[in-house]
């Protein structure tokens, strides 16, 4: 449609399009339920109790807990200013975009933008998510890293590869942003942006200036990457699958990896594929791996589902007078 300029308006490219990857989840789904005796995998996730996969989206959503605290604390570390019922309320609010949106950056978009009328600066709001994620990653990769150190076979040819790519990737992507800060003038910037650099450079120094702050957050998302990866193991017990619990701390954060490519629905499909490979050289079959995979994965989805309902609460909660967000004022917009 074109737009107030005589131009074209710009079109979301096809491989980006929401229904593209729903349609890459439905196919993997499909090909690993053709693969594997559809049969077995559904009698294997029977194998849960009821009251089993009420406590596991409990704990789900209580763990999740660490998140909001580990969030909200890297936020106000750059000054944002964030109080913590709003910190739920967003966080609670990406959590469901995580799952229901395309992307994990769907679920992120989601929890700044609730959060954006409670806090003193958007800027270090937006800095301290950024740094929230990039946090998350590299938790994972040293959970992953602890159960390779514990599990003699851990380092099979697939998972070097996975742990080689995420180096390379957090790698470039450091140097990136370092020549970007470096290479470009502010001075020649339009005055706009130069204002808002102005944001950006007050919330890097007040970030910098409590590394204790950093190094807790870090400590405080591997702490609830790895009660996750507790909950799973507990769920493969449940169901048949035993082997210990260091495996777990191995194979789990790398399959959620791998599920971070966009190429599937919030990484279902991804994400049981390679766990299945991962768990294959520790004897655990195919079809137990996937199973326990594809339960975690209505607990992801239950847990989203609520947490979409804790937010709209606690939104209605707000709004009814039980709490006043901040105005902000130009400069820290």
């Amino acid at each position: 449609m074109p737009d107030e300029s005589g131009g074209n308006a710009p079109r979301v490219k096809p491989w980006r399009h929401p229904l593209v990857r729903l349609a890459g989840s439905i196919i993997v789904l499909a090909l690993l339920f053709i693969v594997l005796p559809a049969e077995e995998l559904l009698a294997a996730m029977r194998r849960l109790p009821k009251v089993a996969w009420v406590l596991a989206i409990g704990s789900y959503l209580a763990l999740h807990l660490i998140g909001v605290t580990k969030w909200r604390l890297l936020v106000n570390a750059a000054g944002a200013g964030l109080p913590f019922v709003d910190a739920v309320r967003a966080y609670y609010s990406g959590l469901f975009g995580n799952t229901f949106l395309p992307s994990i950056v769907g679920g992120d978009v989601i929890r700044a933008g609730v959060a954006f009328s409670a806090v003193r600066s958007r800027t270090a709001l937006l800095l301290g998510s950024l740094v929230d994620r990039v946090q998350d990653v590299i938790g994972l990769g040293l959970v992953a890293a602890i159960g390779a150190l514990l599990s003699p076979r851990a380092l099979s040819p697939q998972s070097r590869s996975v742990f080689i790519a995420l180096g390379v990737l957090l790698l470039i992507a450091g140097l990136g942003a370092l020549v970007m800060w470096a290479l470009i003038p502010s001075r020649r910037l339009p005055f706009r942006i130069r204002r808002k650099l102005v944001g950006v450079r007050r919330a890097v120094r007040a970030t910098a200036s409590r590394p204790s702050r950093l190094v807790l957050g870090l400590l405080s998302g591997m702490l609830l990457q790895s009660l996750l990866v507790v909950l799973n193991w507990r769920l493969g017990i449940a169901i048949g699958i035993d082997i210990p619990l260091y495996v777990w701390f191995f194979v789990w954060p790398l399959a959620k990896i791998a599920g971070l490519l966009p190429v599937t629905q919030g990484g279902i499909g991804v994400r049981e594929a390679a766990q299945a490979a991962l768990f294959a050289p520790f004897g655990v079959s195919a079809v137990m791996a996937v199973a326990t995979g594809l339960i975690f994965e209505v607990v992801i989805i239950s847990g989203g589902l609520l947490g979409g309902a804790i937010a709209w609460f606690l939104g209605r909660r707000t709004r009814n007078g039980a709490g006043q967000s901040p105005r902000l004022s130009p400069e820290q917009a």
